[in-house]
């Protein structure tokens, strides 16, 4: 029997250079949600397989909705910090791309960057970014592009990954309007009117106020993470599990 894809999609998106976002296939990648530690690190291991990445290389986050985003130093995929280390930040730089990197989401707005090859120009850099609400209220979408051109970024692109709709994210009136205060496209409403915020649009806006291209995503109705029951959605089953924004050298 064939093994089942772990990944929601992926794809090569320059030479050499893939972007993914996990399915509930891959199984739960997060430590923190009170799953089995080993079971945990098992699912990772044959995530890792399947992206063909030594094990312990790929490079997580403790993810807190803060604003912090932490630069990796450049070199050997691995060497950057003891296998394990996760360190505590919503944003992820790899300012040569050589480490494969992860942001984990079950509602959330995971984001993926990736900058143009040294050899047309670029850095090379690759980046993960876990945006929120209060990651979209705090700007570290805006922050991890800020530090990506001070280490010479020229041409980056974003991946936005599978995320609550906003259609889904029902809020209060006073959170929606506060929200839309900072950017107008999070407003949103649900099917029965009721206040919402569209997290995937306001993500969008902040990057191409920052100047950077958005991928576009194919069959994107299939993308929100409430109504997709092969996503982990915290909303729908609250500890069930995160999937992955992926970005990797092959």
């Amino acid at each position: 029997m064939a093994r089942t894809s772990p990944f929601h999609w992926d794809e090569e998106v320059r030479p050499g250079l893939r972007v993914a976002f996990t399915s509930s296939s891959a199984g739960n990648l997060a430590l923190h949600v009170g799953d089995d530690a080993v079971a945990v690190h098992g699912n990772r291991a044959r995530l890792a397989a399947s992206m063909g990445i030594g094990t312990g290389t790929l490079r997580f986050m403790s993810q807190t909705h803060s604003d912090r985003v932490v630069v990796l130093p450049g070199g050997v995929p691995g060497n950057a910090a003891p296998a394990g280390v996760a360190p505590d930040a919503d944003g992820l730089i790899s300012p040569d791309g050589h480490d494969p990197l992860a942001v984990l989401v079950a509602d959330c707005v995971p984001v993926v960057l990736a900058d143009a090859p040294v050899d047309e120009g670029g850095s090379g850099a690759t980046a993960v970014v876990h945006a929120g609400r209060a990651g979209v209220l705090n700007g570290i979408v805006g922050h991890a592009v800020e530090l990506l051109r001070a280490r010479g970024a020229t041409d980056l692109i974003a991946w936005v990954g599978p995320a609550v709709c906003g259609s889904c994210y029902e809020v209060p009136g006073e959170m929606m309007r506060g929200l839309a205060a900072l950017v107008p496209e999070a407003a949103s409403r649900t099917r029965t009117g009721l206040p919402a915020l569209d997290l995937p649009a306001a993500v969008r806006t902040q990057l191409r106020r920052g100047g950077v291209g958005v991928a576009p995503v194919p069959d994107a109705a299939a993308w929100c993470t409430l109504e997709n029951p092969a996503l982990y959605s915290h909303r729908r089953a609250p500890g069930a599990g995160r999937i992955a924004g992926l970005v990797w050298r092959t």
